[in-house]
């Protein structure tokens, strides 16, 4: 069992960053592949980043190409996501998620075996 829990979401201006965290608990999460999600109002939960058990393969929905960077310390139980440039679209809860599946299925949010409650990221023109 992986507890996750995010943190770092706030108000920040159009063109602003944010460093989201997620921190985990109960298990390393270094088998772990890891993605960050977002759910604006009244819209379906969407994948935005996830990166491999290693480290060493990320994707990004397009939106946040050049933009977010998703990145790992397995010492330390952690995932983060730097989000530059931020846009009113971006404003969203933002969660953590950790799966056990096989790398081709990890664009569907089903894939995902353990969520945190997320951090709300809102975004001022």
């Amino acid at each position: 069992q992986v507890q996750v829990v995010e943190s770092g979401g706030g108000l920040v201006q159009a063109g602003g960053s944010l460093r989201l965290s997620c921190a985990a608990s109960g298990r390393s999460i270094s088998v772990y592949h890891m993605g960050w999600f977002r759910q604006a109002p009244g819209k379906e939960r969407e994948l935005v980043a996830v990166i491999s058990a290693s480290g060493g393969i990320t994707y990004y929905e397009d939106s946040v190409k050049g933009r977010f960077t998703i990145s790992r310390d397995n010492a330390k139980d952690s995932v983060y996501l730097q989000m530059n440039n931020l846009k009113p679209e971006d404003a969203a809860v933002y969660y953590c998620a950790a799966s056990a599946k096989f790398w081709s299925v990890l664009l569907n949010t089903k894939s995902y075996d353990y969520w945190g409650r997320g951090t709300q990221v809102t975004v001022s023109s």
